[in-house]
């Protein structure tokens, strides 16, 4: 079982920047891919970035691709999203998910990953 909180989530000017936080607890995060999703209201929730906990190439959304980075600190259990240039688009409640992947494919689909947090708000005036 596999707890995450998510943490960093504000309100930002167009063009700011924020970083997200994303701490796990309760179980080694080895073999598992961590991923980062957003919903803005009416809207699906959608893959942004993601990356095995063991290393590896990460993937990311055409949409965030060149303004947010994912990252891991696996000292501290911690996943981070590092977002610029954001954009009053980029507004959502963002959240950190755990896809017990094995380390193969990264899961771009939400339906894929098993653990969940409970979110942090983004909100980025214009």
């Amino acid at each position: 079982q596999v707890q995450l909180v998510e943490s960093g989530g504000g309100l930002v000017q167009a063009g700011g920047s924020l970083r997200l936080s994303c701490a796990a607890s309760g179980s080694t995060l080895s073999g598992y891919c961590m991923g980062w999703f957003r919903r803005a209201p009416g809207k699906a929730r959608e893959f942004l970035a993601g990356l095995n906990w063991g290393g590896g190439p990460t993937s990311y959304a055409g949409s965030v691709k060149g303004r947010f980075t994912i990252s891991r600190v696996t000292a501290n259990n911690t996943v981070y999203l590092q977002m610029n240039s954001l954009k009053p688009a980029d507004a959502a409640v963002y959240y950190c998910a755990a896809d017990r992947n094995f380390g193969y494919r990264i899961g771009v689909r939400w339906e894929e990953y098993d653990y969940w947090g409970e979110g942090t708000q983004v909100t980025v005036s214009s």
